[in-house]
């Protein structure tokens, strides 16, 4: 039997959104304009927070911060969908997500071009050592010397991770008269002149600058550690503007002290604080040509105002029509919406017979179907119905009542 039955964002009911960290406020103007009730927080919530906070809200709105768990899940009853504002979501526990009927969306394009334009500034900085004099410079130290400093043009760049950010770098590089590399665990068309290899290995043995730009998971965690820094060529250059736990920070300490790399950029760290402050320690602190940035590889005006656009409106879409279009964790439906007809969804066990107890009640009910689209994944079952009459409450407790049920919901 299902945990959930929600009200209808018609007859009365206005849906409330939480935003936390701080989102930028076009995301709240765009709710606000399509009638949401909005409340807006500046920081991250705890565990303990978010079960204290959440009921009452339909809609919960994040960035990298906010640890949404399993107990987060089941505490907040009335949440149907959450949206990260930023392109990770390992913050969010997924498969909780899906047993409790919500639907995760993120923004996995928004700041692409930030990210990519950073790290073709961190390849230009570690190739000239720009970081290393510019320190020298506020300490007083006149060092002008053009040993072991390079131009890009014609260097090797290995990208691992051929994705949105990947081949966006790689298209910049080669504006720059690089020559690009790659590695991807799924075949990718490349773009311009770019060469895919067939190896990790073969990117780290081959490439004068190395940047990283994978998700977070069990295969990509401690990838890069003694043994694969061992395998980049002398003097080479690493960039990691993925996830923090990528790379064996000790090792990659070790590979720098000893000169066999010639410097690295890193913007993720394996443990970060939730708040700016003062005091975060790192091994790396003090090393030549090494550059630290707190991760702000998304941090332009341009990329939070695409993301807070592109997050919001996916949100909206969601609540007003039941689109789960580009969801992480749903199957993926989009249907256009007859104004003239009403619609419920329904998300429910990927059982034999579902459909045909849900059309048995309808048809008790003396519902006429317009129309429906049912779509599957292994485990999990996401329905969209139009009727050409309104839907009673009776009729969404009677769907409720079905074992098979998780999540249904009343859309208009």
């Amino acid at each position: 039997m299902s945990l959930f039955t929600l009200p209808c964002d018609t007859l009365g009911y206005m849906q409330k959104v939480l935003l936390l960290e701080n989102i930028h406020p076009l995301a709240r103007d765009l709710f606000l304009k399509d009638g949401f009730k909005v409340d807006s927080l500046k920081g991250a919530l705890t565990e303990d927070e978010l079960i204290a906070k959440l009921p009452g809200y339909d809609i919960l709105g994040i960035r990298s911060k906010t640890y949404l768990t399993r107990k987060v899940f089941e505490a907040a009853k009335s949440v149907s969908t959450v949206g990260c504002f930023c392109v990770g979501t390992n913050q969010v526990d997924l498969k909780a997500a899906r047993d409790h009927g919500v639907v995760v969306f993120n923004a996995p394009f928004s700041n692409t071009r930030s990210v990519a334009e950073m790290v073709l500034a961190e390849i230009v900085m570690l190739s000239r050592k720009l970081g290393t004099r510019n320190i020298e410079m506020h300490q007083g130290i006149w060092n002008k010397s053009s040993a072991q400093c390079f131009e890009v043009r014609g260097k090797t760049l290995g990208i691992v991770g051929y994705g949105n950010i990947g081949s966006q770098v790689s298209y910049l590089a080669e504006a720059f008269g690089m020559r690009v590399v790659f590695y991807d665990i799924i075949s990718k068309l490349p773009l311009g002149n770019a060469k895919p290899m067939s190896t990790l290995e073969e990117v780290l043995e081959t490439a004068d600058f190395v940047t990283l730009h994978v998700p977070a998971t069990d295969a990509t965690r401690n990838m890069i550690g003694k043994e694969e820094l061992a395998k980049m060529k002398q003097g080479a250059c690493l960039i990691n503007a993925s996830r923090g736990d990528v790379v064996v920070i000790p090792a990659l300490e070790e590979a720098v002290r000893s000169k066999h790399l010639g410097g690295c950029a890193l913007d993720v760290y394996p443990e970060e604080p939730e708040n700016n402050q003062p005091g975060y320690p790192s091994p790396l602190q003090g090393v030549e040509n090494v550059i630290l940035t707190p991760h702000i590889g998304g941090a332009t005006e341009e990329a939070q105002v695409n993301i807070g656009r592109e997050v919001a409106s996916t949100l909206i879409r969601f609540a007003q029509t039941g689109s789960t279009l580009r969801a992480v964790n749903f199957p993926q439906v989009d249907v256009p919406l007859d104004r003239g007809n009403t619609r419920l969804t329904n998300v429910h066990q990927n059982v034999k017979g579902v459909l045909k107890d849900i059309n048995r009640i309808l048809s008790e009910y003396g519902a006429n179907i317009q129309a429906q689209s049912l779509h599957t994944d292994q485990d999990l079952g996401y329905l969209i119905v139009d009727l050409n009459q309104p839907i009673t409450d009776d009729l969404i407790h009677s769907i409720e009542q079905l074992k098979t049920a998780i999540r249904t919901r009343r859309v208009c």
